[in-house]
């Protein structure tokens, strides 16, 4: 079982002929809205790639709540302990696409995610062959407990530390594996004050410093890891993107899925990053997330 206490939102997508500079108004051809929230992603992307899921967040009472969860439904993950909150909102993002290039900007707006708790959390059953998949969209007391709960219960515990607060570096050294982007890990590893003048280097420095497992993603590049065990990259695929959006996620979630079932380090971030890349082919986060199949 993986479980994934994080965020659930709804995704509101406007598609534009170019991000806009600050105080700029651009045109765009179309909007939609889709389920999103990094933590409900990344439980989409890990039951798609055929694990068993279970879900602990928080949605408003109205009516963006039903949409948001829709396809984690749909998709058999199970939702029992997603609690619904009277007088806060459902989450949002605020989503443009530059419809040329793929690229994004996102802006998030927490409601029933920030009431996401510790005991929420230390409640729910987290079992000694379990994987824990955590994001930083929710309280970061919230992802401590998380943290401590799985270690506790001998779960493995994954952090994706996106989007980067101040509360990462705290946070790093209690997961079994760190998850970031390029400029994540380097603002962690500047705020650790890690050694070496290149990734390669700091990454090292981290796992040492640590003990734990670190994963960076690449983009086109594909995706590293550094372990107690050694050092691993994946490739990219070649692709042309449409949508950038949820790639990450997608990474995330397959990530944690492969290494639940028992995967070794190169075949597990080999398939995580060709799925992140497959999310790319689609438009939207969670419509894009592709089954095990199309990977």
């Amino acid at each position: 079982m993986i479980v994934v206490p994080g965020s659930i939102n709804l995704d509101l997508i406007a598609r534009v002929e170019r991000l806009p500079a600050p105080g700029e108004t651009v045109r765009g051809p179309s909007f939609a809205a889709a389920p999103g929230g990094k933590g409900a992603n990344q439980a989409l992307a890990a039951r798609r790639a055929g694990a068993q899921v279970a879900m602990v967040g928080a949605v408003g009472a109205d009516s963006q709540a039903g949409e948001a969860l829709a396809l984690l439904k749909e998709d058999g993950v199970d939702l029992s302990r997603v609690k619904s909150i009277e007088a806060v909102s459902t989450g949002v993002a605020l989503i443009m696409v530059d419809d040329a290039k793929g690229e994004n900007i996102i802006a998030v707006v927490a409601g029933a995610n920030g009431e996401i708790t510790p005991a929420d959390v230390t409640a729910a059953p987290f079992g000694s062959g379990d994987a824990v998949l955590l994001q930083m969209e929710i309280p970061a007391e919230t992802v401590a407990a998380a943290l401590a709960h799985a270690r506790e219960a001998g779960s493995l515990s994954i952090l994706n530390i996106a989007p980067y607060t101040e509360d990462v570096p705290r946070l790093a050294g209690t997961a079994d594996i760190i998850v970031a982007n390029e400029t994540e890990f380097h603002a962690l590893a500047a705020a650790m004050n890690l050694a070496g003048a290149g990734l390669s280097a700091r990454m090292d420095a981290f796992a040492k410093k640590t003990g734990r497992a670190l994963v960076v993603t690449l983009g086109a590049a594909g995706a590293m890891a550094v372990t107690p065990d050694g050092e691993y990259r994946a490739a990219a695929p070649k692709i042309e993107p449409v949508d950038t959006v949820g790639a990450g996620d997608t990474f995330c979630g397959y990530l944690a899925a492969a290494l639940a079932e028992g995967m070794a380090w190169p075949q597990a971030l080999d398939l995580a990053v060709r799925a992140g890349a497959a999310a790319c082919l689609k438009r939207g986060a969670q419509p894009a997330i592709p089954v095990r199949s199309e990977v």
